[in-house]
């Protein structure tokens, strides 16, 4: 009989933010950043275990007074992909190789269980798939043209082939039917794929667009797009956006249930 995957969740986490030092910490409508994404994650009912991982102590204090499980990572770590592996072999829980490790952002305060129900799907409806990400539809320009929003591209399949920060696909005009998708900041993947991953050096695309999700394409591997549901998303990337989450976060169907 086949061993069923456990689903393995990380919220990582660290004060300094290039663009944004600090922001785990921000209020937003009167409750720091880091709590709306933690307990928005909590909201999932298939976790095997959820964790917060950081390399700070004033999130480590912050999380320990709320009784989150917690694990103290390396300060080195630039990328929430490499935090998210270290976490996975020291959170006490033994990973198998064919278990599903699901990175969710900290700074995504309008994320849902839904979500990241749609990132562990594509593993229950095929076996292939190694590793997967969540994609969000642009519906406005500012969206697209904004470079601290990574669009992506796929095949017919639904298999990533590009990420950038410039507008892609191309177009003399934006319009909503061009059907333009930006990456949401919640990726799952099979232990050994993640594994593999951040084992790997950085790889020539990555580097040319600040984009990590390139080095698979660029070591000839594939991951899985995964559809969010649609309704209002905005990721916090700089001090501007916390605007932009208040406005709408109050009318989002989790607002209050947490």
């Amino acid at each position: 009989m086949a061993t069923i995957p456990k689903i393995l969740g990380f919220v990582p986490a660290r004060v300094a933010a290039s663009r944004f030092p600090g922001k785990p910490l921000h209020p937003i409508c009167g409750r720091p950043l880091i709590e709306h994404c933690y307990l928005r994650a909590a909201l999932y009912p298939r976790w095997d275990g959820l964790w917060l991982c950081t390399c700070d102590d004033a999130i480590e204090a912050f999380a320990a007074a709320r009784d989150w499980p917690v694990v103290m990572t390396a300060k080195t770590h630039t990328r929430a992909l490499d935090r998210v592996a270290e976490a996975a072999e020291l959170c006490g829980t033994l990973v198998a190789e064919d278990d599903i490790v699901v990175c969710v952002q900290g700074d995504e305060p309008l994320l849902g269980p839904d979500m990241i129900e749609a990132v562990v799907k594509p593993f229950d409806e095929d076996a292939s798939v190694e590793g997967t990400m969540l994609s969000v539809p642009i519906l406005d320009e500012e969206p697209f043209l904004n470079k601290d929003i990574v669009k992506l591209v796929h095949d017919l399949k639904g298999d990533v082939l590009y990420t950038s920060r410039a507008p892609i696909p191309y177009a003399k005009k934006f319009s909503p039917d061009m059907g333009t998708k930006r990456v949401g900041g919640i990726f799952a993947f099979r232990w050994h794929f993640l594994k593999w991953f951040t084992r790997l050096p950085e790889s020539p695309l990555e580097l040319a667009e600040a984009c990590d999700s390139n080095r698979i394409r660029d070591n000839g591997r594939r991951q899985r797009v995964a559809p969010a549901p649609v309704r209002p998303y905005v990721s916090v990337d700089s001090p501007e956006d916390i605007s932009r989450v208040e406005a709408v976060i109050r009318a989002d169907p989790l607002w209050g249930k947490y």
